[in-house]
């Protein structure tokens, strides 16, 4: 993904891999679909990728990544499942950050 070749990605995933974004109520199905929507995504710029965090085990992992194009700084929480070495499937979150619902200063600290 930090090459910014979609296509390249292909590589990895499965042939019958699916891609999921609850938020949005989409699923992308299939490799091919997958790098095509990315390479055409409005972008800014080239995408920039920072791994927060990667956790697996098994035939599954979850990461935590954040992602600009230089205009849009977003963050990533996707779900994987791989078998027999390919990814088969993805579910991916993007949450939107938000204020605090109510002044609590005194219990908290501030994440810039």
């Amino acid at each position: 993904m930090a090459t910014n070749d979609f296509h390249a990605v292909e590589a990895v995933l499965a042939e019958d891999f699916v891609l999921e974004w609850p938020q949005s109520k989409e699923r992308i199905r299939g490799a091919t679909n997958f790098a095509r929507l990315n390479t055409e995504y409005p972008a800014q710029g080239p995408w920039v990728f920072t791994v927060n965090r990667l956790v697996g085990g098994g035939n599954e992992a979850v990461s935590d990544v954040f992602v600009t194009d230089g205009a849009l700084h977003a963050r990533a929480i996707s779900f994987f499942t791989v078998e027999r070495g390919k990814i088969t499937r993805m579910v991916e979150f993007w949450p939107e950050p938000y204020d605090a619902p109510f002044d609590r200063t005194q219990f908290v600290e501030r994440i810039e």
